[in-house]
């Protein structure tokens, strides 16, 4: 049985060809569908030049049930609602690691970055799977 110190992040995050992604003047609107729709709780905005930006969660979202009650679904662009300055992980990183981080700080994903690269997205549970996995 492997030891959860051994095993990389890379081994369970979703790679960036099958993630969800948001340019920043994408329409809140269009996003919120799009995270539903696929059953997901959050992406990364990225720029034209493919550069992370951003991170747009469920919990940014919500800030749109604020305006719709105001009679209105348009809302504005990811921009107005995303998280900027946003922490990363290497895809070597171990998932020991990406735990400790899980467990001291409130996200429930970090975009994955190589050479400055945006390479994929982990989650938290990626982690409970990988736990599941080994145990």
């Amino acid at each position: 049985m492997a030891k959860l110190d051994s095993v990389v992040v890379r081994d369970y995050m979703t790679p960036v060809e099958k993630l969800v992604k948001f340019a920043p003047h994408t329409e809140v609107m269009a996003a919120i569908n799009l995270l539903v729709k696929h059953h997901i709780s959050g992406s990364p905005v990225v720029d034209a030049n493919g550069q992370v930006v951003g991170m747009l969660s469920e919990m940014d979202c919500m800030q749109v049930g604020l305006i719709a009650a105001e009679d209105t679904c348009v809302a504005g662009p990811v921009s107005q609602f995303m998280k900027g300055n946003v922490i990363s992980v290497s895809p070597d990183d171990s998932l020991t690691q990406l735990a400790q981080m899980f467990l001291s700080k409130p996200f429930r994903r970090y975009p994955v970055m190589e050479n400055g690269k945006l390479v994929g997205q982990i989650s938290r549970s990626d982690v409970l799977k990988a736990i599941s996995s080994l145990c």
